[in-house]
């Protein structure tokens, strides 16, 4: 089991026991506005059963790691990485935290612990990550890590019946 440590955060990887924190997450159409339309708790459990398989660099699935407060052990949300490219050395990143855990510095913490491993410990070298335009706390916590915003894909996403625009962020991993 992968596990990642920081001053306040314990980052592991998901297990079955994880589904009441992965579905209340999943469940909550404020903090999901700027991630996606609400789903069925069918479309939830086969998210959540895609990402319990063992993972490793040559995966296509998520690495998904619970964000763990590292004194009381409360589960706060999920991280995690994809890799998107094996040639170049990229994989996408993403985040959720829940609200009441938000605008705390956790979800940059977290993602600071995942950008390390992914240099380090994966070999990889660049990260993009994708937020919805108008999600100005996920392009905070991005540009916190060093993140810059790199394409801007018009009407690329419906939410609610409506256009939004992609933004692809980037961050060259240096060694």
């Amino acid at each position: 089991m992968l596990e990642l440590h920081t001053e306040r955060l314990h980052l592991r990887t998901l297990s079955a026991n994880d589904w009441e924190l992965f579905l209340t997450l999943h469940n909550d159409p404020e903090n999901l506005r700027y991630v996606f339309d609400p789903l069925s708790r069918a479309q939830i459990e086969e998210r959540f059963n895609s990402r319990l398989p063992h993972w490793d660099v040559d995966s296509s699935h998520w690495l998904c790691l619970l964000i763990r407060d590292r004194h009381s052990g409360e589960g706060l949300g999920f991280t995690g990485l994809r890799i998107s490219d094996r040639d170049t050395a990229e994989a996408e990143v993403g985040y959720l935290l829940l609200p009441q855990h938000q605008g705390k510095g956790l979800g940059a913490e977290s993602l600071r612990a995942v950008m390390d491993h992914a240099r380090d410990t994966l070999g990889i070298k660049h990260l993009i990550a994708t937020v919805t335009d108008g999600n100005v706390a996920s392009c905070k916590v991005l540009e916190k890590n060093g993140f810059a915003l790199k394409q801007r894909n018009e009407r690329a996403f419906q939410l609610g019946g409506r256009d939004f625009d992609d933004l692809i962020f980037g961050c060259r991993l240096s060694a």
